[in-house]
């Protein structure tokens, strides 16, 4: 039987596992995915998890409810070894091993991109992964819970201004959708106003949304602008020291939270850590039929999809183009790589992967948005009710769509469900303090406090 490894096992890798999963017939082959976490991630309802519009639960898929005929393995790969056909596994817990593979899929999926600027490792938060997006929700309800007992003064303005960096679909998303639960919660805060919150979207270029075309681009700046925000484009994020943003601009402000959505970076394994051909930007050559290498020289028996694969883009009619890293190119590719799999398995003519784009869709926030397809631009109510159309449509099984519509419909009854459960990112500290008043800012005991 012959043993078919995928290294990772979010988008691409869960689609190619649970496509072949699908169409291999019993003892063909065998099917290991290797992943740290025990789901995939549906990275586009991260901005309605930090918002609490999506429950971080049915934001996942889990990997063992879907894919019950493959092996999965708890654990990142750190290395690829094609001439001994080997993979380096580092699990969980325990010392790495090696995986031996007679046919190679790489989806290891792209990782945050930093820089090293003072204080952002200490003081910054991305929002790739669901834990992320349920801190950030939890931060941004205990500072205004911090704030409400307050006096006005500097400390209650840090607690509540919030700084994203980065104008992608990732960052804009999110700021909208967080500026929108913070103007929400400011009804159950009477101590508090709209004049208190200050929204800042730092952005490194000119414009903001690259994937969408100059003047929906301009409108959506105007339109957060319109609801209290400052974006600041052309500008730089130099210092993020004990939450005091330093902007290139030479404007300065404290900042309780600081999102890092500034682009992806390729898995360091891939990068740097592979005897497979790379191009320039250290992302893993592909071909147009997912196979690893060139037309002129293929890596028999490899395969790759997804943000670490550099693909040529058939549907683009600029010479040369490489498909971009979103979520409707991991999933197709994810599908067709399963076909194509099991074609070249049977000795059967794979196919090239082509897909020409749906348009893109943003939301902006509970009831906004922005649509655009071509030519075609749709904004505001009708563009977010296209997003989430689209995004409940495209969420992998029945169960999880029929779970986040459930939630959305109770929502649109009831409300926003604004609760802080920050305390289970540190579940210890009431056993270990005996119920003794908390230091907010060091998460200690205060001197002299009794249960």
């Amino acid at each position: 039987m012959r043993e078919i490894l995928i290294v990772g096992g979010g988008y691409a890798g869960f689609y190619t596992a649970w496509g072949l999963q699908k169409k291999l017939r019993p003892g063909e082959a065998r099917v290991t995915v290797v992943d740290p976490r025990p789901y995939m991630t549906y990275q586009p309802f991260l901005p309605e998890v930090a918002a609490g519009s999506v429950e971080a639960r049915h934001a996942v898929v889990s990997l063992r409810r879907h894919l019950r005929g493959t092996r999965l393995v708890s654990g990142t790969v750190t290395g690829i070894s094609n001439a001994d056909r080997t993979v380096t596994v580092r699990p969980v817990r325990g010392d790495a091993y090696e995986l031996r593979y007679d046919i190679l899929v790489v989806t290891a999926g792209a990782v945050t991109r930093t820089f090293p600027i003072p204080g952002l490792a200490q003081q910054a938060i991305g929002l790739k992964h669901v834990e992320e997006a349920v801190a950030i929700r939890d931060r941004l309800m205990t500072a205004f819970d911090q704030a409400a007992s307050l006096p006005a003064g500097p400390e209650r303005q840090k607690l509540l201004t919030v700084t994203f960096v980065g104008g992608g679909f990732s960052g804009v998303e999110g700021f909208g959708e967080l500026l929108s639960l913070a103007t929400a919660m400011l009804r159950s805060y009477p101590e508090l106003s709209v004049d208190d919150l200050s929204f800042h979207l730092v952005e490194a270029r000119g414009r903001i949304l690259p994937e969408v075309s100059d003047r929906p681009g301009a409108w959506v700046v105007r339109h957060l602008e319109r609801r209290g925000a400052h974006v600041h484009l052309n500008t730089q994020l130099l210092s993020a020291e004990d939450g005091h943003v330093v902007l290139s601009s030479g404007e300065e402000y404290d900042s309780e939270l600081i999102v890092w959505a500034a682009g992806n970076a390729a898995n360091p394994v891939v990068h740097n850590h592979t005897d497979l051909p790379l191009d320039e930007r250290g992302l893993l050559l592909a071909r147009a039929d997912l196979r690893v290498g060139t037309d002129a020289e293929p890596v028999p028996d490899v395969w790759a999809a997804g943000d670490d694969a550099s693909i040529p883009d058939l549907a683009s009619p600029v010479p040369g183009a490489r498909t971009v890293p979103n979520a409707q190119h991991a999933v197709r590719q994810g599908r067709r790589l399963a076909s194509n799999i099991v074609a070249d398995l049977r000795g059967r003519r794979v196919r090239n992967y082509r897909h020409d784009s749906l348009g893109v869709v943003a939301t902006l926030g509970l009831g906004r948005g922005i649509f655009q397809y071509k030519g075609i631009v749709i904004k505001g109510f009708p563009a977010w009710l296209m997003h989430r159309g689209y995004h409940v449509l495209a969420v992998p099984s029945w169960e999880r769509k029929i779970r986040v519509l459930a939630v959305w419909l109770t929502a649109a009854l009831t409300g926003r469900d604004l609760v802080s459960l920050a305390s289970v990112q540190h579940p210890r500290d009431a056993f270990v303090t005996g119920g003794r008043t908390q230091n907010p800012s060091t998460g200690r005991a205060k001197e002299g406090s009794t249960p």
